[in-house]
């Protein structure tokens, strides 16, 4: 095992050889460095003032990612590279492009929210061209500004691309030599740190990983700690130890099986979200309502399954489409997997279905079938960066007489898991694609569920909702005239 931290932090090698395992990265810069450029608004990954760019290699490439540093712990830095608001001025004191848009463009209200939304910028700027209004909103929505100030942030990032060249910029100019550093720093060891009481693994390998879950039962698995940061930062929890899978290359691959698509446990929302709207475009609306794009940088398809949320979204869309779990363990005869339906594979509120020593290695989606039917839908208080209140996802089949054959309703926000609702799905099949139809799965929707009232919504809101996305549905896959999405209502608009 190797048991010293290696990273970038701008171009200067950073390494340390004992770290409490949930030393956040917000605290080391403020605390240990005294970088205070990065700020402390929210500590759960929602305002984007702590915004930070991490570079990190993807299949040999480096990759600029914006990210919540309030909510990401140091140790899993390793062999990537940090980048911070401090590091943008260039040596002579001139103003990276960026920062120059920000101030030509009056950008700067109040000015405490400001370097997260420059790093945002900065990762767009570094990983795409000239991006239009939408992106840019799409990119900045993890970044909250309470003087409302969005519309000359977004000039500046539309400017830019104008003040200086892509190819005039230094981090473009640097990716390779950076890359080719941080290959050097790469190994196929376990990174073992101890600190602050605590321990912090990071295999490199599925084997390595296996046998550390095997030997430390009572660890927490950590992939992009898009929730586990928060029992660190706002319940205080002391996590001992932590295994990070951040490492392992294997677990980030998405493959085309032909008849349905596997993804690797840590397979990031970005990659999965492509991979995902290939089978329907409303899947990709869906991912991209999660969080902010910080988050949906840092979280994975096996963290938001594992995390046994009931109010995570992409597990009712996973059931409805009859994913498949791989699980995987270390066994006396080496590497044990099974397979298991997804919707098994959720108990009870935070309980799942994992045996002593297992870990979630893929999800196995199939292809929708010709002429199947599908529909997911999100209902939050906020349209961009909320958990949802319900979600609802469905997928129907028909048969030559045009009736119902086959029905999966999956709803999250409605119990203690994400679950079907048999008695609705009882209620279609059979049935002509209807308002009738419709009607009476609505009306057996209370046989599925008793929801909670909370601070999301009222039992009764969600009881109205699940029956009200249902007819959405029927809309969608019989009045395609009618518009049922705010997105393409204010596209429309837009338009003309």
């Amino acid at each position: 095992m190797r048991e010293t931290l290696r990273f970038l932090l701008g171009d200067r090698l950073v390494e340390i050889d004992h770290c409490d395992p949930t030393f956040t990265v917000l605290d080391w810069l403020r605390l240990d460095r005294r970088m205070t450029g990065s700020k402390e608004g929210c500590a759960e990954g929602d305002c984007g003032a702590c915004t930070v760019v991490v570079g990190r290699l993807d299949r040999g490439r480096l990759r600029y990612e914006a990210t919540n540093a309030c909510i990401r712990f140091l140790p899993t830095l390793d062999g990537c590279q940090l980048l911070t608001v401090e590091h943008l001025k260039a040596a002579d004191g001139s103003l990276h492009p960026v920062q120059q848009a920000m101030v030509e463009c009056h950008g700067s209200q109040c000015g405490f929210c400001t370097p997260g939304f420059v790093m945002s910028l900065l990762a767009l700027r570094l990983n795409e061209e000239k991006p239009g209004v939408g992106r840019i909103e799409d990119a900045l929505a993890g970044n909250l500004c309470r003087c409302t100030g969005y519309e000359p942030i977004i000039a500046a990032g539309l400017r830019m691309d104008e003040i200086a060249p892509r190819e005039a910029d230094r981090f473009l100019s640097e990716r390779e030599a950076v890359a080719a550093r941080l290959a050097a720093l790469g190994d196929a060891e376990t990174l073992a740190l101890q600190g602050g009481g605590g321990s912090f693994y990071a295999p490199a390998t599925v084997e390595a990983l296996a046998e550390l879950v095997a030997a430390h039962p009572q660890a927490t698995l950590v992939a992009g700690a898009t929730d586990v940061g928060l029992w660190v930062t706002k319940a205080m929890k002391r996590l001992d130890p932590v295994i990070y899978l951040g490492r392992i290359e294997a677990l980030r691959a998405i493959t085309d099986e032909g008849d349905h698509l596997r993804l690797g446990a840590m397979a990031g929302h970005i990659e999965v979200r492509t991979a995902l709207a290939n089978l329907s475009p409303q899947l990709d609306e869906l991912m991209r309502r999660f969080g902010g794009e910080q988050v949906r940088n840092a979280g994975t398809i096996g963290g938001n399954i594992a995390n046994g949320s009931p109010i995570g979204d992409l597990p009712p869309a996973l059931i409805a489409l009859d994913a498949t779990l791989v699980l995987a363990r270390r066994s006396e005869t080496g590497m044990e997997r099974r397979s298991i339906p997804l919707e098994s594979f959720f108990i009870a509120y935070r309980k799942q279905d994992r045996r002593p020593g297992e870990f979630v290695e893929a999800v196995l989606v199939p292809k929708l079938a010709d002429g199947a039917l599908f529909h997911a839908s999100k209902v939050s208080k906020r349209f961009d960066e909320d958990i949802s209140a319900v979600c609802g996802a469905f997928r129907l089949t028909l048969g030559s007489d045009g009736r119902i054959s086959d029905a999966r309703l999956a709803y999250g926000g409605m119990a203690g898991i994400p679950k079907r609702a048999a008695a609705a799905e009882a209620a279609l099949v059979g049935q002509h694609w209807n308002e009738a139809a419709v009607t009476a799965a609505i009306t057996a929707l209370p046989q599925d569920f008793t929801p909670l009232d909370d601070m999301r919504a009222s039992a009764q809101y969600r009881l109205k909702i699940a029956g009200n996305l249902l007819r959405r549905f029927l809309i969608e896959t019989t009045q395609a005239e009618t518009q049922t999405r705010v997105a393409g209502l204010l596209a429309e608009a837009a338009h003309g």
